[in-house]
């Protein structure tokens, strides 16, 4: 039997954010057993927190379908649950993952990762079959930053939130890209957040992720890149599925920080 936590992000209210499961001891676990253990949970990440020679701890972070090297919620919740058991300790915390050891610190309760370097290339308009209302003239952009998002901007936050996807042909358009899936922002017009997200990944069991930390930062490249955001800002995601997440975003020439809240909303042990 092993400690466990279902944790909440991007929310401090149970139920509002994006749910990850965290094993706090992943140790003797092989890659089978933890990829075993994902599909079961059936959310859209579950990790494993390991002891680490060069940061607080080591993180492996799995989808229902593959191990991912980076993922932002995951990042986030795992980050709550150490500190929560006194795995990690502090305002400042190194994270060892996929991507190597990360720069995590908590700011007035929002714990902060630093992102990886994002990759960004250029790439066709998404295929109007989709039905994704997008800004007419904008670019698309395929953002790599462990999960691969293809982000645009929608023609406004009523039409992002009022479409429905085909995601059997975004399914099939993103697979055909090895892309994870279509992350796509609008302009909210409310005083308290600056944009509205919507993140859709079919092709990865996942019709549409409720709080994603990879895609919130692919939206801060995607800005920084064209030019039309610096600073800090807070996101919203998840409304249409009945959750009302809050993503801080830090976004400067030389970083950007996904940053959020969290909150345990199950607590106890798994049989493995």
């Amino acid at each position: 039997m092993r400690d466990f936590k279902q944790v909440d992000a991007f929310t401090d209210q149970p139920f509002k954010g994006n749910p990850v499961a965290v094993v706090l001891d992943g140790q003797g676990l092989d890659t089978a057993q933890m990829q075993h253990v994902a599909q079961w949970t059936n959310l859209s990440e579950t990790t494993f927190l390991l002891p680490s020679e060069v940061a607080d701890y080591r993180l492996r972070i799995f989808s229902p379908r593959r191990e991912l090297p980076f993922a932002g919620h995951p990042t986030i919740g795992s980050a709550h649950a150490a500190l929560e058991a006194g795995i990690a300790k502090g305002s400042r915390i190194k994270m060892e993952c996929g991507f190597g050891v990360l720069d995590l610190t908590v700011d007035e309760g929002v714990i902060f990762v630093r992102s990886p370097a994002v990759k960004l290339a250029a790439m066709d308009a998404m295929p109007g079959d989709i039905g994704i209302p997008l800004v007419a003239g904008s670019p698309m952009l395929r953002s790599e930053v462990g999960p691969v998002w293809l982000v645009g901007e929608a023609a406004s936050a009523a039409a992002l939130g009022a479409c429905q996807p085909d995601l059997t042909a975004l399914g099939r358009w993103t697979e055909s890209l090895k892309a994870t899936g279509v992350t796509v922002f609008a302009a909210s017009g409310e005083a308290q957040c600056a944009f509205h997200v919507r993140s859709f990944a079919p092709a990865q069991g996942i019709p549409e992720d409720p709080v994603c930390g990879s895609g919130n930062i692919s939206v801060a490249a995607y800005l920084r890149h064209l030019k039309k955001y610096r600073g800090s800002y807070v996101a919203r995601q998840g409304m249409q599925m009945g959750r009302d997440g809050r993503v801080h975003m830090r976004v400067s020439e030389d970083a950007i920080e996904l940053g959020g809240r969290a909150v345990t909303c199950v607590e106890g042990k798994v049989a493995i």
